[in-house]
């Protein structure tokens, strides 16, 4: 007569495979119809792993559940399919035999007809097990020879679409509803030049993260920092270690830059991330500039040029690259008359109108928001009256969404006031343009400080070489348009020596 076997059954099938003829179910049955076949079998557990990957099974809850049945005795053998739904990591499957090993249990493999209690069984175990994890390097090895082209172009490698962007049709594209909040988050930062005040300002005013999560400063700092909102998208830049199976970054030559629709200008997002920079060097303050461009003078070897002692002189420690303080004063003077008297109306008009619309479309945004809100708080309303929810949990829907509710209605009419601002700058144009001019006409009696100041504003870098000059001013100034719009003039102007 046959041995008494109780019998546990393992099923695990990956989500890709179940479908019809492979399916959870079909495994179940036709391991119990295996055993109803042997005399003496009498199936007391199932493990069910669906959905389960097979590279890595032994952390599993049914896992470890099963190994307790065996090591107590309660099964002494586990009938599956095959061996690769058992799992297909060799060094797994071979502790697997050892632990039944130990406790005169068996496994059954019914695709192999394997029984591990015979010395071909457990050599034959051996070999099917090296074939499944080769099998499992194949199947990653394709992967990823996929990933890069993928990558290039610009098809979803996974994860979702950063904040401000939804995937279409496999497509990035713009989320209408959180790209102006997207937006709005570098303005602010510009302005506070903090990440916790950032996210705090963000906060007050209602807006949420795309789970409905506050804004952190870790979100706020990843958020600045993804290209992607300028038009740069960042793939096949990230890769998992086998055993830690943590993230690392793979080699920069590896990354792939692929184009996109951008919710920001280049020149705000390369401003915010100098701003990080900045913060991140944590440089002590300097001592307070003495000369109109200290600082931002530099030698075409990207060394910062200063003035030294008596001489009156920029130079370079470097390449000894030099040019004398009153020759870079007056060539920047003249092309600071240029910049701020070259303003081009049209272009100013379109700049302004652009602006406004991006704030009726932070405002639609908004508005939208709070009429979802209020439905909702409105349903929960009614399905409290009919006891469909209890208070407690009627409490804890509604206190949060009332909140959200009053921030952003606070918003709405702050944002409809800076509509109406802005308009009237539009009109008031010609005036603004007017007083710029004015600024330079009066330059030399505007005290050092608001000088340094305006300099500071428009000035990104003043680059010599040998025989040219290079100034970059890369913002429009405040005093026409709050600092918000950046806007690029580069000019060189050769040496005549």
């Amino acid at each position: 007569m046959s041995e008494k076997k109780r019998v546990g059954i393992w099923v695990r099938v990956s989500t890709d495979r179940q479908v019809e003829g492979d399916s959870p179910e079909h495994h179940e049955n036709r391991a119990r119809h295996y055993a109803e076949l042997k005399d003496g079998w009498t199936v007391v557990e199932l493990y069910r792993l669906d959905s389960m990957s097979g590279k890595s099974v032994w952390e599993y809850p049914e896992t470890k559940r099963m190994l307790r049945d065996v090591k107590s005795g309660h099964i002494n053998a586990l009938i599956f399919s095959r061996l690769a739904r058992l799992a297909r990591n060799t060094k797994e499957l071979l502790e697997f035999a050892d632990i039944f090993k130990a406790h005169n249990a068996d496994l059954i493999s019914l695709a192999e007809n394997l029984d591990t209690s015979t010395h071909g069984g457990k050599f034959f175990y051996t070999l099917i097990a090296a074939q499944a994890e080769w099998e499992r390097s194949e199947i990653v090895d394709r992967v990823k020879a996929s990933v890069a082209p993928r990558a290039r172009m610009g098809k979803p490698l996974g994860g979702a679409a950063t904040y401000g962007y939804k995937w279409v049709n496999k497509e990035l594209v713009i989320d209408p509803t959180e790209a102006p909040v997207r937006k709005l988050l570098y303005e602010l930062f510009v302005k506070h030049q903090r990440k916790k005040v950032t996210a705090k300002a963000l906060n007050d005013l209602g807006y949420r993260t795309r789970n409905g999560s506050l804004f952190s400063d870790t979100t706020i700092g990843r958020l600045l920092r993804d290209s992607t909102a300028k038009g740069q998208r960042v793939a096949n830049y990230t890769q998992t270690k086998e055993k830690s199976k943590n993230w690392v970054l793979k080699p920069k030559e590896e990354w792939i830059i692929v184009p996109c629709p951008a919710v920001v200008s280049t020149e705000l997002w390369d401003q915010c991330n100098a701003i990080l920079d900045a913060q991140e060097r944590k440089r002590p303050p300097g001592p307070k500039p003495v000369h109109l461009l200290s600082g931002l003078v530099k030698c075409h070897c990207g060394k910062t040029m200063y003035v030294y002692h008596k001489n009156k002189i920029y130079r370079c420690t470097t390449c000894n690259n030099r040019i004398a303080l009153a020759d870079i004063d007056e060539i920047y003077e003249a092309h600071l008359k240029e910049y701020l008297q070259g303003i081009n109306l049209n272009d100013y008009l379109k700049q302004h109108d652009e602006q406004i619309q991006e704030k009726k479309a932070l405002l639609e945004t908004t508005q939208r928001e709070c009429a979802k809100l209020s439905r909702q708080i409105n349903e929960w309303a009614l399905m409290r009256a009919d006891g469909e929810l209890s208070k407690e949990t009627f409490a804890s829907l509604y206190q949060p969404a009332e909140n959200q509710l009053r921030q952003l209605e606070k918003n709405v009419p702050e944002l409809e006031a800076e509509i109406d601002v802005r308009t009237i700058q539009m009109i008031n144009s010609d005036k603004i343009l007017t007083d710029a001019k004015a600024i330079y006409d009066r330059w030399k009696e505007v005290p050092f400080e608001e000088q340094r100041a305006i300099v500071e504003i428009v000035t990104n870098q003043i680059e010599i070489a040998k025989d040219e000059i290079t100034i970059n001013l890369a913002h429009t100034p405040k005093l026409l348009n709050g600092g918000n719009s950046p806007h690029d003039l580069t000019d060189s102007y050769w040496l005549l020596t």
